[in-house]
């Protein structure tokens, strides 16, 4: 039976006098994969930014299974087992692609067990292990969303977030990461994905958070949100 692991209530977030988050409330339960959608502006990105530290709440509480984050810094979230892949993918130039994933671990000591974290990576990504010594930023962008979602496994998280996962991809390749994603999800992890592509982020998710000028709208199981005329109509073009 699921149980509630990531809870969001009440927050109010921007920047300096301009507020984005309007007193956004929500639930992810443990081992699901959850989404995040709505048009560009609504506040997505603001609240993962929120939700990682990067962005400081002006209000409301962020817990992850009881523990308060708010107040907490973006190394202080991540060690509490929330990594984030942001919209951009952001790898560092002039760094390989090893040395960009073994970032993701540089909160960790366990030798050992990076290291057998660094060959999952690879084998589920198995186009890094290629490329592991070239730099990250010259492959193509499906290559350095890989890279990017392998680095935020590598920090081992407990949550991972992904910020707009299929933006400036093929078909092809959203395909591939989203079969991806859900055998990591398979093994256990459990994810947060902001999604403006409403079709790909219902595919993968079991439940959804409609955001609208930095509110949550609607939220029900993915199934009941694809089948919601509103929603079919707003963002589906149906």
């Amino acid at each position: 039976m699921s149980e509630s692991f990531l809870e969001v209530n009440g927050v109010q977030a921007g920047y300096g006098d301009v507020r984005v988050l309007w007193d956004i409330s929500l639930s992810v339960n443990k081992g699901e994969i959850a989404c995040i959608v709505g048009s560009n502006g609504a506040g997505k990105t603001t609240l993962l930014n929120t939700i990682s530290g990067i962005v400081k709440p002006t209000a409301g509480s962020i817990k992850l299974e009881g523990k308060e984050l708010v107040g907490a810094q973006p190394d202080e979230v991540l060690s509490t087992g929330i990594a984030h892949v942001p919209e951009g993918r952001r790898l560092f130039k002039g760094l390989s692609v090893q040395d960009n994933l073994m970032l993701g671990a540089y909160l960790r000591n366990d030798r050992e067990a990076i290291k057998e974290d660094l060959e999952f990576v690879y084998e589920i990504f198995p186009r890094l292990k290629e490329r592991a010594t070239q730099d990250a930023t010259t492959m193509s962008g499906g290559e350095q969303q890989m890279c990017a979602i392998g680095r935020g496994i590598m920090s081992r998280p407990r949550l991972l977030m992904i910020d707009e996962l299929s933006l400036g991809l093929a078909p092809r390749l959203v395909d591939r990461l989203s079969e991806t994603l859900l055998e990591i999800n398979k093994a256990g992890l459990t994810i947060l994905l902001v999604e403006q592509d409403v079709m790909t982020a219902f595919e993968i998710a079991q439940h959804g958070f409609v955001i609208e000028t930095g509110r949550v709208s609607i939220s029900d199981t993915t199934e009941a949100l694809g089948d919601n005329p509103k929603i079919k109509e707003a963002y589906m073009g149906i």
